[in-house]
């Protein structure tokens, strides 16, 4: 078992919330040039053909007990369902907005890992959880009206990716996150490779750019997923989940140069104030980590 490092934790997840948005950014140019099915599916594949190599290379087996090869196919399958409900979420709403309203995640982390792992949550982690969820809401618009029933992938979203990081906890603990990745990636490569025989790849639709955010998705989905797996190995869920909040400013950032878009007055406070409780959180985390001063 690992000890737990709650800083480093917090600056891994960190690099998550910087490299996700870039990830999300490509799937959703790339929305109207390739299915959603065959994009998760090379996705998986890109995780699968960088880690495996690797994981052979420095001498780590893929070989799991078998209670932690049950929990890794359960959490491939929520990695699975959430990346094609945000996805398809995409291809509908903007960027920051996707974003903003996937936020209700942290919170329902929070409770999770209280309520079912029995990580200790103090009062001023779960102030500024709601802190920041106050933020989201304010940054969250009306979509229904306009876009209906998509607007709504986002909560599903939400809701599997607390599953998600919960499950990816448990496991972080015992298993190494290279080799987690690596055959989790292959699990889901081996599920979603037959969509490509049911329903046949045009080779010839995408351009030259577009392989190239293919491959950028790929890369950068498997790093940013790396680095989540590592925070979570050296952190509770519930101390890295305020740092999430984070995510939005930088996927807005992405959005306003990929796509010109760009958030109200309203959404910018409401960013102002998630990122106000992230930093609350970190250094927070900094002075309860910090060794207590010897006695004389």
């Amino acid at each position: 078992m690992t000890a737990d490092r709650p800083l480093l934790g917090i600056l891994l997840m960190l690099g998550f919330c910087v490299l996700a948005p870039m990830g999300d950014a490509a799937a959703k140019a790339l929305g109207g040039v390739i299915a959603v099915g065959h994009l998760v599916a090379i996705r998986f594949l890109f995780q699968a053909g960088i880690l495996l190599p690797v994981a052979r290379a420095t001498g780590r087996g893929l070989r799991l007990p078998p209670h932690i090869m049950r929990l890794l196919a359960l959490r491939t399958a929520l990695h699975i369902v959430g990346i094609s409900a945000m996805f398809l979420a995409l291809r509908h709403l903007p960027l920051a907005e996707a974003l903003a309203i996937a936020f209700v995640m942290p919170f329902i982390l929070l409770l999770l890992g209280w309520a079912v792992l029995g990580e200790e949550v103090g009062p001023r982690r779960l102030i500024a959880c709601a802190v920041g969820f106050s933020g989201t809401l304010m940054v969250i618009q009306p979509t229904f009206a306009e876009v209906g029933p998509p607007a709504l992938l986002p909560l599903v979203v939400a809701v599997v990716f607390s599953l998600f990081m919960l499950i990816t906890r448990r496991i972080a603990k015992e298993v190494d996150a290279v080799t987690m990745q690596a055959v989790s990636g292959l699990m889901a490569s081996t599920a979603l490779l037959p969509l490509f025989l049911i329903v046949p790849f045009d080779f010839s639709r995408p351009a030259a750019g577009d392989w190239a955010l293919v491959a950028l998705l790929g890369i950068v989905g498997t790093l940013a997923h790396l680095l989540i797996t590592w925070s979570l190995r050296y952190a509770p869920s519930a101390t890295v989940a305020p740092m999430q909040y984070l995510e939005i400013p930088f996927g807005t950032l992405i959005g306003w140069l990929a796509f010109g878009d760009f958030p109200n007055g309203l959404a910018l406070a409401g960013i102002a104030v998630t990122i106000a409780a992230g930093l609350y959180i970190v250094f927070r985390e900094r002075a309860i980590s910090r060794p207590a001063p010897a006695q004389t």
